[in-house]
């Protein structure tokens, strides 16, 4: 779409020209993104010594002793300051090339795409929702749906008085029509609630405007820009991405976007998004949960306000974005973490004290040394108990059929190398297998392709990714198989307990999420005898 006389404009000019007249609110034209990769070459931010930008080492190893010592599981950490890398680490078996979960830090990525949208005249925050949606709209619209604008759900005050979520699963498909056919209990713009299908609702009106999906709209705007590559994001039934959750980056695209923000929408010294947009976006646009915690410091555009007056893109389980203005930093982080408010504060009590208002800082090379030392070694260590027991040999390529199940799965055998227990697992899918490492991680070839196979939860949102396996024997009988899904966020452990003979074995289950919250596994033990 191009307007009037910006016809005869080439894509940089229409470039220059956006940036002459930013300040005034003047969008970017479409055709500038026909070909912006051309403009935007080496994306990856430059790397430096704490000391170099004011940090101090000692203050980050701190940091990274206190998470080992907590009952968080940290996956990555990337600081930023200045707009250098200041530390970057990753515990094995996740590793910087693998895209990690997002769960809600998606909506950040979601709001941005209506800032985009803002600025080339698509839309208005004030814009009312049924505008968007006039064949999805109920028969009999009341007045607080009548007035929810899009500002309501960028800043969750549509007026629910729950989450949409469970309405929008459990409709026909059609997501938008759920969301509309659900009562608005209070007046729009006053009642803050978290709702993840807010976030939605403005993935489907990128998609309505741009004829494109949000993934698809964000790409020569944003992830482009950035270096942001092969990502993905989750879709509704009608192939409209879920823009609350969903989205899969890796930990220094995370970074990037964070860098973005930081610097008002400025990247490699372009102007991506209006400075006003970030501004307004992160600012306190509503009151948030009570308390005084992380959750309670207000809530903007899909960001959260921060305890130390600092904002924040967030996702379930501890995945951070966390951008530091008074600091100049940023953090980027993923994790399973029982609990966000623990690994959060992890940041305010280590780094935010290590950044200090000196523009440099003495070099402390044996810090510095200790740092790298730490950084390259981080690991989440796979279960040890016995490498080898004699039952192996009796097991070894053996078949065992497995009862009927709702997981569909039908055979199960095992072969067992030096250093690898290979297990292969035939269920409604297909044939799968899966090396484990005997006493270690092996990632491999794993990978849950189909994402309801190989033993997944039904009913639980479930994503193709690597997997990261390991062995162990805990006695004679008793072999634990344990599965991380390294660019997911959860770890499976399924245990098989054989019968003394080696003909018959029960498998049991325990996942992450659900130890995490002190519940059972959904999985029922599955009983199998020898072939």
């Amino acid at each position: 779409m191009q307007t009037g006389n910006n016809n005869h404009l080439t894509p940089r000019r229409h470039f220059l020209k956006h940036l002459g007249l930013g300040a005034m609110g003047i969008g970017f034209m479409p055709s500038f993104y026909d070909d912006i990769s051309s403009l935007f070459a080496g994306a990856t931010l430059p790397r430096s010594t704490p000391e170099e930008q004011g940090m101090s080492s000692q203050g980050i190893l701190e940091f990274l002793q206190a998470a080992a010592a907590g009952r968080n599981e940290i996956h990555s950490i990337m600081v930023l300051r200045h707009g250098n890398v200041v530390a970057e680490g990753w515990w094995s078996p996740f590793q910087p090339e693998f895209k990690h979960t997002l769960y809600s830090l998606s909506k950040s990525f979601t709001s941005t795409a209506i800032g985009f949208a803002v600025s080339e005249g698509l839309l208005t925050v004030d814009d009312p929702v049924l505008k968007f949606f006039p064949e999805d709209k109920p028969a009999e619209i009341s007045q607080n749906l009548a007035d929810m604008t899009i500002k309501d759900l960028l800043t969750m005050t549509t007026g629910h008085g729950s989450d949409s979520m469970g309405d929008l699963r459990n409709s026909d498909g059609n997501w938008p029509k759920a969301f509309l056919a659900k009562d608005v209990e209070y007046k729009p713009g006053t009642h803050f609630l978290y709702n993840t299908g807010a976030t939605y609702m403005l993935s489907a009106i990128i998609q309505k405007l741009a004829g494109k999906t949000l993934i698809e709209y964000l790409g020569p705007r944003l992830f482009d820009p950035l270096g942001i590559e092969g990502h993905d994001w989750e879709t509704c039934p009608q192939g409209i991405n879920t823009g609350g959750y969903g989205l899969r980056v890796k930990t220094e695209d995370i970074a990037h976007f964070g860098q973005l923000y930081l610097d008002k929408g400025m990247w490699k010294g372009k102007q991506l998004l209006p400075a006003a947009w970030i501004e307004e976006a992160t600012m306190k646009q509503t009151e948030s949960q009570e308390g005084n915690g992380d959750w309670s410091q207000g809530y903007g555009y899909q960001f959260w306000r921060c305890t130390p007056g600092c904002y924040r893109g967030d996702g379930a389980f501890g995945q951070y974005c966390i951008v530091i203005p008074q600091k100049d930093a940023v953090v980027a982080m993923t994790s399973e973490s029982v609990s966000m408010p623990e690994s959060m504060k992890l940041v305010w009590d280590y780094l935010l004290p290590a950044m200090k208002d000196d523009t440099k800082l003495m070099p402390d090379k044996k810090s510095q040394a200790a740092l790298k030392k730490a950084l390259k070694s981080l690991a989440i260590e796979s279960p040890k108990q016995m490498t080898h027991v004699k039952m192996e040999k009796m097991l070894d390529e053996k078949v065992f059929d497995v009862s009927t199940n709702e997981l569909g799965v039908q055979t199960l055998s095992f072969k067992f190398e030096p250093k690898v227990c290979m297990v292969t697992l035939k269920d409604d899918f297909g044939t799968h297998r899966v090396h484990c490492g005997l006493d270690e991680w092996i990632v491999g070839d794993n990978a849950r392709e189909e994402p309801t196979s190989l033993l997944a939860i039904r009913g639980r949102t479930s994503v193709p990714t690597k997997i990261a396996a390991s062995a162990t024997w805990t006695d004679e009988r008793t072999l634990v198989l344990t599965w991380k899904y390294v660019e997911n966020v959860h770890t499976d452990t399924i245990t098989v307990t054989f019968s003394e003979d080696s003909k018959s074995a029960k498998i049991s289950f325990s996942n992450s999420v659900s130890t995490g919250r002190n519940q059972p596994d959904p999985r029922a033990d599955l009983m199998c005898k020898l072939s």
